[in-house]
């Protein structure tokens, strides 16, 4: 018998895909600031659009989103209740026996375990480390934007992010990690498509469809 089971909150959805529309943007916005090659026609005589402080303007506002978004969902999966099964997922990841079936379905040998929680053991270690890619870019970012804005937020932030930049290494090295977190991203995001069609299709259990209408087709024994 197949049943319909409501997995992902609606708060949750949306700021899934508004996360992932940052982190679009973000990338984008981020290659041209590190490497301008895109250049305005030049006009004489006329501004050149300052397509460089469009970027930039536009890298800050989903920026500050991210943030936002990103403060938003740790508060949803901490205490929201509706987001209770995301907590219970840590059960899952801590079962050696769903963690053995698991790898075997991925493999083609096995059946897919039945999981307490709505992340699997390998997706909960995804889960983790995306959200704390998502910390390290969104804290480094916070630090190079006080740099260049020194007052109003970026004044009012900077006694705070100074400490951290220090023991970070100075400002090229959160330049750096920065810059690596976002490869981090880029790397992810393929996977992440493919894992999800992937479970989609061969679980037959509609798991891509969720994360749009929020239900999961769950076959009961």
């Amino acid at each position: 018998m197949i049943k319909k089971h409501y997995e992902f909150s609606v708060w949750l959805r949306i700021t899934h895909w508004v996360r992932a529309l940052a982190i679009v943007i973000l990338t984008f916005t981020g290659f041209y600031l590190g490497y301008p090659f895109i250049a305005p026609a030049l006009n004489m005589g006329e501004p050149t659009n300052f397509f460089n402080a469009l970027m930039r303007s536009w890298h800050q506002i989903f920026g500050f989103l991210l943030i936002c978004v990103t403060i938003g969902k740790s508060y949803l999966f901490i205490l929201d209740k509706e987001s209770k099964i995301e907590r219970v997922s840590v059960k899952d990841f801590l079962s050696l026996k769903i963690w053995i079936n698991q790898i075997k379905y991925y493999l083609f040998i096995g059946k897919h375990p039945h999981l307490k929680g709505v992340y699997n053991p390998l997706q909960f270690v995804a889960y983790v480390g995306v959200y704390a890619a998502l910390f390290v870019i969104c804290l480094t970012g916070v630090i190079l934007y006080v740099h260049v804005y020194h007052e109003g937020l970026g004044g009012l932030l900077y006694p705070l992010m100074r400490p951290i930049e220090v023991l970070l290494g100075g400002l090229a090295m959160v330049r750096e990690i920065h810059h690596i977190a976002m490869w981090f991203f880029i790397i992810f995001l393929p996977i992440h498509i493919y894992l999800a069609v992937f479970n989609s299709i061969f679980g037959e259990e509609g798991s891509m469809d969720s994360i749009i209408s929020g239900y999961k087709w769950e076959k009961e024994d």
